[in-house]
């Protein structure tokens, strides 16, 4: 990780809310969401599932379902454009060309009747111009780039004829096609075994580095989180629950929620005797529908720290150096476990 090369933001999100319109109700999926992206950046967008880290991605990209999900307040500021008031035709000239995205599962992103040359080379006529034979050797120096071995045999193959991580590593190549200056990777490990995960993350923070681009790793892993990014935005039920720098948050966690995903994530370390040191904690219960929001605070059925000032919904308030929690009890020390 290296500290941004430009301390303006490629992006900033100010109070997102996104709804989703169903047969039996209009649900809130997310709520008042702030957060800043600077150049040659990663941001870690972290939580569990259902937290809303997904739908912030499509939101960024204008990519909601048709006709029930919609920007219900908030702008999306990419390079001082708003993105949410961009018609259609702007947003595709953005799309896969300035904003580009990796998607969560390859072998279900990839189409699996075009071979990987047509697929890649694809997004560069479109957004390029190149003519076939061009857009051809450009996606060859691409799968070299992302170490894809026998490049220019692959222009002729099929997702199905390539492993897991190879079907990642060609998302990536798709992504990086057009030089874009941010880039969205939605989980982009899993599924992956664990040492081509360490490949993968290696190559998107190596591309980080070497060309500047900005990145928003969507992840649940904390493992992940510690060794990619350089800010982390901490997500549950549609708010930000926590944002600091990752080494601040590490070393400092002071939401509940936050404290909990830590306290989940497995040690190595063990007794003497050869047992764990102590038990794995868990964060008991699960995130509530959109449909079924509590009052107030949306952690307090979890958490063991609450109590009646928990009945009307904190703010995202800043502690200083950047880092900001919402939460009534942020100044207290965590005496009792999550969910105890």
């Amino acid at each position: 990780m290296s500290p941004p090369v430009n301390s303006a933001p490629i992006l900033s999100v100010e109070n997102l809310s996104v709804s989703l319109s169903l047969p039996h109700g209009t649900m809130q999926v997310l709520r008042n969401l702030s957060f800043t992206v600077n150049h040659g950046e990663t941001l870690a967008l972290v939580g569990e599932s259902g937290c809303g880290k997904s739908i912030t991605a499509l939101a960024l990209l204008r990519l909601l379902p048709r006709r029930i999900g919609r920007i219900a307040a908030g702008r999306i500021l990419f390079d001082g454009t708003d993105l949410a008031t961009l018609d259609e035709p702007a947003m595709r000239q953005i799309r896969g060309n300035r904003i580009a995205m990796i998607f969560q599962e390859p072998m279900t992103s990839l189409n699996p009747v075009l071979t990987i040359g047509r697929q890649i080379g694809e997004v560069l006529r479109l957004h390029q111009g190149l003519t076939r034979h061009e857009a051809d050797e450009k996606t060859i120096r691409l799968l070299e780039r992302v170490r894809i071995p026998d490049a220019r045999r692959r222009l002729g193959q099929y997702p199905h004829q390539l492993s897991g991580g190879m079907r990642q590593r060609v998302m990536i190549a798709m992504a990086l096609a057009c030089s874009p200056q941010l880039l969205i990777a939605d989980e982009p490990t899993t599924a992956l075994d664990v040492t081509i995960q360490a490949q993968i993350l290696a190559l998107l923070d190596e591309i980080r580095a070497e060309t500047g681009t900005a990145v928003i790793m969507i992840t649940h892993d904390l493992g992940v989180v510690a060794e990619v990014a350089d800010r982390v935005v901490v997500l549950y039920a549609g708010r930000a629950a926590e944002q600091a720098t990752a080494a601040e948050l590490f070393a400092n966690p002071r939401h509940p929620y936050t404290r909990g995903l830590m306290e989940s994530v497995p040690h190595m370390a063990l007794h003497r005797s050869g047992q764990p040191v102590a038990r794995l904690q868990e964060i008991k219960g699960t995130v509530p529908s959109p449909f079924d929001m509590p009052p107030g605070c949306a952690f307090a059925p979890r958490c063991s720290l609450a109590d009646d000032a928990c009945a009307a919904v904190p703010a995202l308030q800043d502690s200083g150096g950047g880092h900001a929690v919402a939460c009534w009890h942020a100044a207290e020390p965590l005496l009792l476990k999550v969910g105890a």
